[in-house]
Formats: structure tokens, sequence, C-alpha cells
């Protein structure tokens, strides 16, 4: 789009710089980029008088101001003359259009193609400044709704131009949004058309209303407070006078309710969603007084769906006797409360487990459809209503209801959704999409067709019919249709809460639908755990069925293979369940720890438990004692890794490459680091340490010939966990990995000083680990440390942090420093001493502590494992 649409100048043009931007470089650059005279005045006047005194006015001058106020913009301003800013001339020439003609003056042109519209605006002087604005910024102002409106700009949500805006998704903005651009003026690469600033200043739905909600539970209320203050809304009582908005809620309120002011607007709790998600809705779509007036001149059978959920507690069992096919089944005789609403299933349980829920939903009465020739069950003789007919009514019936659950699922949630995605308008994506609903339709197409045939039963019914015989035929598809689905079921609840937390166009969609009689006022997520449910309570179903069918009747075995049938399908599911989280535990395993071998993740491995311990010894030049480490059991392999300290896993050597840096920081972003794997076959025993609550100890065999066996001694960490749990489930799993029945065989008991081992308290404070830290990498941070070389302020914080009990240190290597330091916060008595010993100034045997040069055992630098190994015999005589 052009700088404007008028024709361009004559060819001989002048340039007049006027002011202080004669001094601005860039601007002066600007204007010689046109090649042609530019020329430079304090007020421009000579120009102007030349035009006028019948001079050369063939030359077309282009003034340029830095300020558009004052005497001198409106000598020019009323002379007709042409006028730009600087940020407009150079624009000019990044736009690479020449200059154009324009009978307003053009400061820049940051709304360029901008056509705006007001609507709202009462007065005019406020009126004429924001046109004078819209205009020095290059767009143009239209005074009703067309086709060439890009902007809509008001300071409330209603009008006929709104919903016009609304309607073609044209931007509706405050009137901040001109003065914020008029602000960014002097900026010639700033534009008012981006969508970043744009969204700031976009007006929100309930803009300039007062909304005041009535009949709601105290919960829901505030729920819907915070979502209208969210969307720019005031929320206020029934009897305020500014009140535009009376939301109430149908099921609740059953009269007309009298307001302050006669022009607040009374409808219904929908009218609140539909305007989130749409932007606007029509208040005459949504009054409280039509709907009113339509239940009044409704049947009560038909409703049933629009009252109160009290009312239909009340009048169900007169209701069910009115229309026994499209409520709860009319029955002579009670049914066990066990076997009347089954199924409710934890996902982290198991199928089998069958605990009682609302398997019933009064809303879906549209899906029982009863045979054109079937008799009303009140006129069917008594004798013909046994109890196995009421029982198969019970199943008849739960079927319905739960196959209109899915239809409504099916026909509310997905479809609309699919047919949107393709739409500006969409609400989800194709992958949120495919995570909701992309296991659930299989399950919708299984029982529709076991309800077919349930119907055609239901229509012509007999005795001798063949129940089980439906669920047998259906058994593989039951098999494929429910594992996908329930495997991932946790993740379909994480994407659905995710998306309805984060999206509030799909938040008031799922509201407006779970208003709607088909849902029963229950959420997306209520219904969708449904399938769920589904299958322990069929089982329980066909067991009252079973129990009533004669011995005789040739269903009776039937009954008995779908009841097999059905826990198989049931043992099946769990069975795949656990497979399918055992191996994502592995991904998620193998993704939270640094340098994982990727041979982890495989099809025979299975993570059996997690077990944080404290090393007791040094393992391998890997581990030291102290370090706090994680120990990740699988079923034939035990993985040992390290928890990642932030502390001192970002510390930085002077000597360090960027390489180096670069892996370091990568890798700080997993919380674990792989230190070693150790096959369960090769871990000879499990010693569980007597005389310590929590130390252990693992003999070990190298793989590598002639090698010695190895012992790694560990103490937990985790105070909450059982170490003899912990190692029972270890000596379990080596003795399933070895093929031996004798899991005991593996595990032994025996005392530190049997298998001469330190079990006592490890100092793993901060700053024990900070000398650790520098003791192990002394070599590259040794002038770092050092006293005689490190900086004052150092060397004042770092002596600040530690004691010596020895007087001056400057004659000693920075090794030694930290080889003979004592921390001041050392608590361990086995390495400082007795306390009563300290207090006399004296050591345990009895020499002063001023001439004993004793570092603590978690800061010796070069500190190793004194103990000897540990034979195999030594722990078999044990």
């Amino acid at each position: 789009m052009s700088i404007s649409t008028a024709s361009s100048m004559p060819e001989m043009t002048r340039i007049c710089l006027v002011g202080s931007v004669a001094h601005d470089a860039t601007t002066v650059a600007a204007a010689q980029t046109f090649q042609l005279p530019v020329v430079t005045s304090d007020t421009g006047a000579e120009y102007l008088a030349c035009d006028d005194d019948g001079g050369d006015d063939s030359l077309n001058t282009v003034f340029v101001l830095n300020d558009f106020e004052g005497p001198v913009y409106d000598a020019i301003n009323r002379a007709k003359q042409r006028i730009l800013g600087p940020p407009a001339l150079q624009q000019a020439v990044r736009f690479n259009e020449g200059l154009t003609w324009n009978s307003r003056p053009i400061y820049n042109y940051c709304m360029r193609g901008v056509v705006t519209c007001f609507t709202g605006f009462r007065k005019k002087d406020e009126l004429t400044n924001m046109i004078g604005l819209i205009h020095s910024m290059g767009g143009s102002v239209r005074g009703d709704m067309g086709t060439k409106v890009t902007h809509l700009i008001c300071n409330y949500s209603s009008g006929r131009k709104y919903r016009y805006a609304t309607t073609f998704r044209l931007a509706i903005i405050r009137v901040d949004w001109v003065m914020e651009a008029w602000k960014n003026r002097h900026d010639p690469n700033f534009s008012a058309t981006t969508e970043t600033f744009t969204n700031q200043h976009r007006v929100k739905v309930f803009e300039g209303h007062k909304v005041c909600f009535f009949g709601f539970q105290e919960d829901e209320r505030q729920h819907m407070i915070d979502v209208l203050k969210t969307n720019g809304g005031i929320p206020t009582e029934l009897d305020d006078p500014e009140c535009s908005h009376v939301v109430v809620d149908e099921h609740a309120v059953h009269s007309k309710l009298e307001t302050k002011n006669k022009n607040t607007h009374i409808v219904k709790a929908d009218w609140f969603w539909y305007t989130i998600q749409a932007g606007y809705a029509n208040e005459i779509d949504f009054l409280f007084a039509d709907y009113l007036e339509s239940i009044a001149h409704t049947p009560v059978v038909d409703r049933r769906d629009s009252l109160p959920v009290s009312f239909n507690k009340r009048k169900r069992k007169r209701l069910s006797q009115r229309t026994p096919a499209e409520g709860t089944p009319l029955s002579v005789g009670k049914r066990r409360s066990s076997v009347s609403d089954a199924g409710l299933l934890s996902v982290s349980g198991s199928f089998l487990d069958c605990t009682t829920s609302p398997d019933k939903h009064e809303a879906s009465k549209r899906n029982v459809i009863s045979e054109a020739g079937e008799a009303p069950l009140e006129q069917q003789p008594a004798k013909k209503q046994t109890k196995r007919y009421h029982y198969f009514t019970d199943f008849f019936h739960t079927e319905s209801n739960y196959v209109g659950i899915l239809e409504s699922i099916v026909k509310l949630f997905k479809e609309p959704l699919e047919e949107m995605v393709e739409s500006e308008s969409a609400l989800l994506n194709k992958s949120e999409l495919r995570s909701i609903f992309g296991n659930f339709l299989p399950i919708y197409e299984v029982h529709k067709g076991m309800l077919a045939r349930l119907q055609a039963i239901h229509g012509n019914w007999s005795e001798e019919a063949m129940i089980g015989q439906i669920v047998l035929d259906y058994r593989e598809d039951l098999l494929k249709a429910y594992p996908p689905y329930v495997n991932f079921f946790e993740q379909m609840k994480e994407t659905l809460v995710q998306c309805d937390t984060s999206n509030p166009r799909f938040h008031a969609f799922l509201k407006i639908n779970q208003a709607k009689p088909e849902c029963g006022r229950q959420s997306l997520q209520d219904l969708m755990i449904r399938p769920v449910q589904r299958l322990p309570s069929i089982s329980l179903l066909l067991k009252d069925i079973f129990e009533q069918t004669a011995e005789t009747n040739a269903d009776k075995q039937k009954l008995k293979d779908a009841l097999t049938a059905i826990r198989e399908v049931m043992t099946y599911i769990n069975e795949d369940k656990r497979k399918t989280e055992g191996q994502m535990a592995l991904f998620d395993i193998f993704k939270h720890i640094d340098e994982c071998p990727f041979l982890l993740v495989s099809s025979h491995r299975k993570f059996v438990s997690r077990c944080e311990v404290t090393a007791l010894s040094d393992i391998d030049n890997l581990i030291d004692r102290g370090d706090p480490l994680v120990l990740f059991l699988f079923n034939d392999t035990l993985m040992v890794c390290k928890k990642r300290s932030r502390a001192f896993n970002n510390a930085k050597s002077p000597n360090t490459n960027t390489l180096n840096l670069t892996r370091s920081s990568s890798a700080g972003t997993k919380p674990y680091k792989h230190l070693k794997s150790m096959p369960l076959s090769t871990v000879r025993l499990v010693v569980n340490i007597v005389d310590s609550p929590r130390a252990f100890l693992l003999n070990c065999r190298e793989m590598a010939p002639n090698a010695k066996d190895c012992h790694y001694s560990f103490n937990m960490a985790d105070e909450e966990q059982d170490k003899l749990v912990y190692l029972r489930s270890l000596s379990k799993q080596m003795a399933e990995n070895a093929c031996r029945p004798d899991a005991a065989h593996f595990l032994i008991n025996s005392t530190a000083e049997e298998v001469d081992i330190d079990v006592s308290d490890i100092n793993v404070g901060t700053l024990a680990k900070a000398f650790k830290f520098a003791s192990k990498t002394r070599i590259r941070v040794g002038r770092a440390f050092s006293f005689n070389k490190t900086p004052s302020k150092l060397k004042r914080a770092v002596s600040t942090m530690m004691t010596s009990p020895f007087g001056s240190t400057q004659s000693l290597t920075p090794a030694s420093q930290l080889a003979q330091m004592k921390l001041a916060s050392c608590t361990n008595l086995n390495e400082v001493g007795e306390e009563a010993g300290e207090s006399n100034g004296t050591s345990p045997s009895g020499a002063s502590t001023a001439n004993v040069l004793v570092a603590p055992l978690s800061v010796q630098p070069t500190r190793k494992n004194k103990n000897p190994p540990v034979s195999i015999v030594t722990l078999r005589h044990l």
C-alpha cells in the first residue's frame, strides 16, 4: 500500500528543513536522498511569501518540522502547504515510493494503511483531537463501518458497530492505542499495527459492563466473577442502578427479578460464556424472561431436564412411572445397591476392583428408543416381569444411557471442535484434539453395536434370549478399543485441564455445553471418565443376570463365559496399562539423567524402585564419601546416579575452555548424572548393616577376568523409606534375574565392624562440599584459592567462613591450607574430638589443640579408603 493515494508532485520540488531539523544529520541525509533542492530556514516564512506574492509558485515546497505545535507550524498549515515530520521523511526513503501529495500534515507513517471508525464518544473535543492524531500518523477515519475499515475505536463492548467488528473480526481497540502510538511518533521504526502493540490495547469482551451474578452457588459465582474481571468487566450487586447485566442461574431461579435500572439486561448463564467464546452475544437470544415463559407452556414430561436438580430428585419416581422407557427402569423388586450404579475405577487402580458409581444419565433419554410394536411396560402381564427380565432391563437402560453419554461427547464436543480446527476461530489445534479424543471413537462404535443387539432383545423379550452371546461376540472389539484409552487417560486429562486453564474461549465452550441437558450439568472431564467405569459395571450387571437365570436356560453357560470374557478383558487392560506405564517411566528416567546409556530403554526392562542414598566409601574414582546418590532399580540392572548440586555444578575453573562450559551448562539442566550401571547378575550379596538403621553394602564381582570383588556401601538418605523393605525388593529382583526361588539367599546381616566400614555421620554441609570440590580440582584452582594471590575482598570473605586451630597460615601452600583448615561449623564428633575435650582446650589424648594439626575427614583432599577389601569368603562366613 502506498503512502498516499493522491497524485505525485510536479518534478520541480524542493524540501525546506525548518528550525532544529536542519541540524539533524539523519533527516538531512534522508532529504538529500530524493536528489531535490534542500533549503533551510528558521521559520519557513520566506518560502511562503514567495508563493503568496506571485513568485515562482511552480516550486512545490515540502516543509519538514520537528514539532506540530506552535506559531511556526500554524502559519505553514494555514498556508495549506505540505508538512512532514522527520520520521515521515525517513520512512518515505525506506518505502522507496518518493514524495507524494497529501493535503494533511504527516508526522510519521506508523498508521500507514489504517482505516479507523469511532463509536460511543460524545465529547466533540476529544473526538476531534483523536482524528487529528490519526491523520498525523498516516491513518484515515470513516464515519461508519464498511469494508475498508480496519480498526474500531471504542470504550465499551456493545453497540451496532461493535457487533459488526466482532462479526468480521476487526481490531477493536481503546483510545489509549492512539495516544501510545503518538508518544512513539519520533521513532521511525515504530508501527502501530504490529500484533504485539495492538493486543495491549484491545477492548476486552466485558469492557464497560457491570455484571451481577444471581442464583449461583458460591464457588461457581466466585469463579464467574474472576473470569469477568479477567475479561474487563466489573462485578456488582442486583440493587446497583448502574448494573448493565444480571446473569441468572436458570436452574435455581424460577421467578422474575426486579432491578433498579429498567435498561438492565436479565440473561441466562449461557450469555456470559457465549460472550467469552465468540467475543459478543446478543442479549435478546438469552433473555431470562423468555426462558420462564417457555417452560411455563411446556408439559411437565418435556421439562424434566430444564427443571432444577432438586425437582428432578423429588419427582424421579413419578416421572419414571410415567415414562418408563425414558428414565430409570421400573422394577417390581429392588436391586442390590452394589449393582445399581457400578464401576467407578481409579485410573491408578485395577479394572477388577469395582466400586459403586453413577452410571445412569438422565439427559440421554433420547437414546432409549422403543420398538414400534412394544407394549407399554405397565400393560405387560405381571407374570412376565421376572427378576431376570428386570436385571436385563437395568443392563439395557444403563447401556442406553452410556451410549447417550458417548454420543453427547461426540456431537457436542468432538465434532464441533474438529470443524473449527481449520478456521480462524479454532479453539484447539490438531495435536490437542488428537490427545483428547484420539482413542475415544472406537469405544463409541463398539457400544453402539452392542446397544442395537440389546435393543432387539428388549423389543422382543423372551426368557430364552441369549444375552451372554452379545458380550462374547464383542470381546475382541472390546480388547482393541479400551486399552489405548485407559493407558493414556491421565495424559488426556492433563491435556484437557491445561487447555481449559490456558484458553479462556475453550473454557467458555466447555461451560456452554456443560449447561446443556445432554450433559446433565457435568463437565467434559466427568463425562470422559465414564469409559473407565463401564466394564466393571457390565461385569456386575452380568453377574446379577447370571444369578437369576435358571440352570436349564441355554443362556446360563453363555453368561458364565461372558463373565469370564469380561474378566479377561479387564485383566488384559490392567496388564497392558502396567506395561505402558513402565515404558513411560523408562523414558522419563532417561530424559532426566545426563549421559544415560541408550540401552536403558528396552522392551524387556521394567522400572522397579528408586532410592536416595549417600556414599559411605569411594567408588571407582567416580564417587567420594558423602556424595548424594540415587539408585534406580530395574528388573535386571541397578543404576547409580549422582544428584546434581546447583551451587557447585556451575562452578567454573579459570582454565576451563568454552566447550566444557557449554557442556556443563547443558548438562546442568538435568537433575542426575549417570555414574555406573551394575547388572544384577554381578551383585553377589546384599549386606544389611544391623547396627545402623540406614546403612547397607553391596558385594559385586567385576566383569574383567581375575578381577577382585568390589564393595559398595551406602547410607539411605530418605528416612521415610524402610531399609529392609528396599533390601528385600532388591534381593527379590536378584533372585528372579538368576532364576532362583530363594531370595533370602542373597540377603545377609552383618555389623559395620565385621565388614569394616565407617557408618559415622557424614558432614555434608555446604562449606564441606566447597572444600571437597576445591581439593579435587586443586591443580586447576590453586591460584584462585591462594590467599597470597587472591583479591583482598575474596580473601576477607573466605577468611570469615573458616577458622584455623593454629596461628598464621601465610607460609603454607594452598593445598596444605585446605588440608589443615577446620570448619567452624563442623559437628562431626569423630572428626573434631569430643565436646568435653574441646571445652578444656585439650584433645582426647590430652594434647593441646593448639599443637595438633588435624583436618576434618570430609575436608581432607587426598583421603583414601583405608578399609581393606572384604572377601566373599568373609561375607559368606558372616
